[in-house]
């Protein structure tokens, strides 16, 4: 995943009671990717929610999808 771009704000997500198996899971799957915890956390994440899955939820929320130029 690419860093943040300059200037951009970003949240903050705080997670409590993660069940220490989970933290370590994570931990090792972040090591076999690569990455770091917070990193893989965020792919994980980010793979959740894919563009198609953003569109149903726009229009869940009584958003358009923009118009193909």
């Amino acid at each position: 995943m690419a860093g943040t771009p300059k200037g951009k704000k970003m949240a903050n997500l705080h997670i409590r009671n993660l069940p220490d198996e989970v933290h370590q899971a994570l931990k090792i799957r972040a090591a076999l990717n690569g990455r770091s915890t917070e990193a893989e956390i965020r792919e994980i994440l980010t793979a959740a929610v894919q563009p198609l899955d953003l569109e149903k939820m726009g229009r869940a929320v009584g958003l358009e999808k923009p118009a193909k130029k």
